[in-house]
């Protein structure tokens, strides 16, 4: 597979973890950037043990990691500008509302927890991938996979509570009865 063919094909995937994984909206396209980088370097290199989508999660969560340390020395301020862009034209006011402060709830909650925890829950509940294709992703224990998920869930849990609690918010629909 040649580089441009990954990249056209695993560009969405990579974007989608940077993002859940807690990059900054105005700083994925670097981040993205900065993994396809290391894909190039290393393509000659990969020898297929692993699915290339391993593979690349890793490279992300490396990416991440880095940038989640380096980010008290740029000074990183959040901005929510991305979340009024994501707003599907075709809902009303209302709508439009409910939709930005679950995001806003949802980014919240997720950008609180562990970048362990966070990786093993976004894999799991985002992307849909099984406990031992987490674990293997991960390349750590099944046993540890599951348990940074539990700790994941309820910390999620928690944060979705307070956060929604302190904003005056109900809890959104997606959210009720877990």
């Amino acid at each position: 597979m040649t580089f441009e063919e990954l990249y056209d094909r695993e560009f969405d995937f990579i974007w989608r973890s940077l993002r859940r994984l807690g990059i900054p909206h105005d700083d994925l396209p670097d981040a993205v950037q900065e993994v396809f980088l290391v894909v190039h370097r290393r393509l000659a290199s990969f020898e297929g043990r692993a699915k290339v989508t391993t593979w690349l999660f890793k490279i992300a969560l490396r990416v991440a990691r880095d940038r989640r340390r380096r980010a008290h020395v740029r000074h990183e301020v959040v901005s929510s500008e991305a979340l009024d862009a994501i707003i599907d034209p075709g809902e009303d006011a209302t709508q439009a509302l409910e939709r930005r402060d679950d995001l806003a709830l949802f980014d919240a909650a997720l950008d609180g927890l562990d970048l362990d925890q966070r990786a093993v829950f976004t894999l799991f509940e985002l992307e849909g991938l099984s406990g031992p294709a987490v674990a293997e992703l991960l390349d750590i224990p099944l046993g540890t996979a599951y348990s940074r998920l539990r700790l994941g869930r309820a910390s999620f849990r928690e944060r979705l509570k307070r956060h929604a609690a302190r904003l005056g918010l109900s809890m959104p629909a997606w959210k009720e009865g877990s």
